[in-house]
């Protein structure tokens, strides 16, 4: 067995990735050698998207690319295109095994009743009445400096256009326990910064008792060796005052939030089911900067809902520009079927969503562009990650607020945080320079 080789292909979000690496940690249990996906392998692994239907495009062409490099190989696809259109999956030539959203701790044993039986394998089952959490465990990461933990699977908000509580179900919090152990291995193995991810993390802890994010967030900042915890996407009613006031407490969690807002205008999310106002959302805006004034705060916004007007987009454009969000995330409504706003009448002509896009993007630039000028002339912490794409020179990072910073030096700065003075914005990044009468803050 430690001679086949198995390759793997991740389209989608934090939590695909998160479990890609959980399934790459089994598969190098049981002896499997690891190899990058434009190798030869005799395993193919495509964890898919259904985000878009530029998602289950993607997902489809790296099957294609995956058969194309081995004709013989087993072709494992999982993941939300494969949990909800299982039977598209299952025509696509070469697909040996279909898993989904659950069963992904048994991929090996399914790899081997495959090779048993040659007969394709489709696992995918009805997900809404899956109530068990899978346990999935990772202690280390390739060439990563931020260790992810996944810390609960699903979602029951069923926004009107969105697939994804068809694709994982309903909310499933992880023990608080399995957590704590899971970021304490991460500390173990040289990890200084904790990002929580799952579907919908504002909801964890609703199905177990006594328990929440908040405390979550309290154990972790006990932990020796931890540095930073960064949290992901939250939904903005969350963030109720008490609840920053417990969190302004915790002096490692990285004031970067990540507000889905979707819609400036309020007529837009009625329609998407979204459950706050634009009034509301400035509120909690408003509240977090009055604690947190360095604060980054990021969104999502969709652009193209059925029924969106030009004079609502034109609300949903001021209502963003207002906020001054530090980066803007843009997505054009994409029909998914299954979905409420799938049967919506009066949908956006394509060429107007992208005129949309276009105009968002470039206030999104403009935001950020004004966010990261505030803080050149700072010296701020920075805990660097990785060589610099577009010049292998230079080393990027990020700091406590995510801004991406880069500095001359060479792969010995990856892995630790050292103080940083910004000198310009260049290119969405903040150019800086290490203060050489500082030493490592933490390595």
């Amino acid at each position: 067995m430690i001679y086949i080789k198995v390759a793997f292909y991740t389209l989608g979000c934090k939590v695909n990735q998160y479990e890609t690496e959980g399934v790459l940690e089994i598969f190098k249990t049981y002896g499997y050698t690891i190899v990058e996906f434009a190798e030869f392998a005799d395993v193919y692994v495509i964890n898919t998207c259904t985000v878009t239907n530029l998602s289950d495009r993607k997902s489809r062409q790296m099957i294609s690319r995956a058969k194309k490099q081995n004709s013989d190989a087993i072709i494992v696809v999982m993941g939300c295109f494969a949990q909800t259109s299982p039977e598209d999956v299952a025509k696509i030539e070469g697909v040996s095994l279909i898993i989904g959203t659950k069963d992904r701790t048994k991929i090996v044993n399914f790899v081997d009743e495959y090779l048993k039986s040659k007969k394709q394998i489709n696992n995918v089952n009805d997900i809404l009445h899956h109530k068990e959490y899978e346990e999935m465990s990772i202690v280390s990461y390739e060439n990563k400096t931020r260790g992810f933990i996944k810390i609960q699977e699903g979602c029951n908000q069923f926004c009107s256009y969105c697939i994804i509580p068809y694709a994982r179900g309903p909310i499933r919090s992880r023990k608080l326990e399995h957590i704590i152990n899971e970021a304490q291995k991460l500390s173990h193995n040289g990890f200084c910064e904790i990002v929580l991810t799952g579907i919908h993390i504002s909801s964890y802890g609703t199905d177990l008792k006594d328990v929440g994010l908040i405390d979550v967030i309290r154990e972790i900042n006990n932990l020796e060796g931890i540095k930073r915890i960064r949290l992901g996407s939250l939904e903005p009613m969350l963030l109720t005052k008490e609840f920053i006031n417990e969190l302004i407490n915790y002096e490692k969690l990285c004031p970067h939030f990540h507000l889905s807002l979707q819609s400036g205008c309020d007529e837009t999310l009625k329609r998407m089911n979204r459950k706050y106002n634009s009034n509301e959302y400035k509120d909690i805006v408003d509240l977090i900067r009055s604690h947190y004034r360095d604060a980054s705060i990021t969104t999502d916004i969709m652009v193209g809902f059925p029924g969106e007007t030009d004079e609502e987009f034109l609300q949903s454009y001021g209502f963003a520009k207002l906020i001054g969000f530090s980066k803007i995330h843009v997505f054009k409504y994409s029909p998914r079927k299954g979905t409420k706003a799938f049967e919506y009448q009066n949908q956006v002509d394509p060429k107007v969503k992208e005129e949309r896009s276009k105009t968002m993007i470039e206030l999104s630039d403009r935001c950020e562009n004004k966010f990261l000028s505030r803080f050149i002339g700072s010296n701020v912490e920075v805990l660097f990650e990785q060589v610099y794409k577009k010049d292998k020179s230079y080393i990027e990072g990020l700091t406590l607020n995510y801004i991406s910073v880069i500095v001359r030096g060479d792969e010995e700065l990856i892995g630790q945080i050292r103080k940083v003075e910004l000198k310009e914005v260049k290119d969405g990044v903040a150019m800086g320079e290490i203060k050489k009468e500082n030493k490592i803050i933490e390595k």
